[in-house]
């Protein structure tokens, strides 16, 4: 087997740009005063902030066909909370298409782990691994309601990135304006490129994916504070560019709990609204702090779940 290649990055310290994020009617985790009350030493950096960092090292890697069948696909680990620093690392082996990556902090402290690959065969992703293990859900509260299979009330959603569009409530501040704070430009987040149109940056996908999802209809009982727990961005056809129109459809994937939350896992498919192609998937795992919804022992009691289970 070839001896693995590492790529390390430098250290960055990404912004935090969610400081008046709401969903639900209420702040979120990226609120300061909302992540202390919580029991956090500081309101985090959204997750998918990091996948800018690898760019750069994934088009080494890959060439522009990262662009156009490129995945990324991450567990977050740790938070980061604005001033801390973070560098990324790729190693790639020659005989595998897929590359693993992972982030850290000044210290050592893990950030994010997962993988990187290319398409049309995209190898056993991070997401793919996490999800084969998963145990049934049977004491949920906070997502009783859902199911899995379950599609988004909005199917389809239309959404759209322009570069000086503010995307509302959740997301509230303009490409243009993140393009500024970025932790890596690269020359293809403007019209210098083989597409000859601006691509929309790896991190903001999430963004371009989520602003909508307040039309799914997956209702969960509230309010109470949720967080990205892993995320996957698989490009079929793309790159996806700035400004142009695409159809969002979701679905229900998985649903998973843990000690300290609750789980769903939503794939988003991307179509390209002129020409109905599949331009990409990107899969979510959202979960929700148990701890952060008021009536949570009492809804369970309600429901007859077994909190000792």
């Amino acid at each position: 087997m070839a001896e693995p290649t590492m790529l390390v990055g430098e250290f960055r310290k990404p912004r935090q740009m969610l400081g008046d994020q709401e969903y639900d009617g209420h702040l979120s985790i990226h609120d300061d005063k909302m992540a202390e009350d919580l029991g956090f030493a500081g309101a985090p950096i959204e997750g998918p902030t990091h996948f800018s960092q690898f760019v750069p090292m994934l088009h080494e890697v890959f060439g522009d066909a990262w662009f156009e069948r490129g995945c990324i696909s991450a567990h977050y680990q740790t938070m980061v909370v604005e001033g801390e620093e973070v560098r990324v690392m790729v190693e790639q082996v020659a005989t595998d298409q897929v590359a693993r990556i992972s982030a850290e902090k000044r210290d050592g402290t893990p950030v994010l782990t997962g993988t990187a690959s290319l398409g049309p065969d995209y190898g056993e992703t991070e997401l793919d691994r996490r999800r084969a293990k998963l145990r049934p859900a049977d004491q949920l509260v906070i997502r009783s309601d859902l199911s899995v299979g379950q599609l988004g009330a909005g199917n389809p959603e239309h959404a759209h990135r322009a570069f000086d569009q503010n995307m509302g409530a959740m997301y509230p501040f303009s490409l243009a304006e993140k393009l500024q704070q970025i932790t890596e430009q690269h020359p293809y987040y403007g019209n210098d490129n083989p597409w000859g149109r601006a691509v929309i940056p790896l991190e903001m996908i999430s963004v371009l994916t989520q602003y909508t999802s307040g039309q799914s209809g997956f209702r969960t009982r509230g309010p109470a504070i949720g967080l990205f727990a892993a995320q996957e961005m698989k490009m079929i056809k793309g790159p996806l560019f700035v400004g142009h129109p695409y159809k969002l459809e979701r679905e229900i994937i998985a649903l998973s709990e843990s000690r300290r939350t609750e789980s769903n896992w939503i794939m988003t498919r991307v179509f390209d609204a002129e020409t109905n192609e599949l331009a990409a998937v990107v899969i979510l795992n959202s979960a929700t702090l148990k701890d952060s919804y008021e009536h949570y022992a009492a809804d369970a009691a309600a429901l007859g779940k077994d909190l000792t289970a």
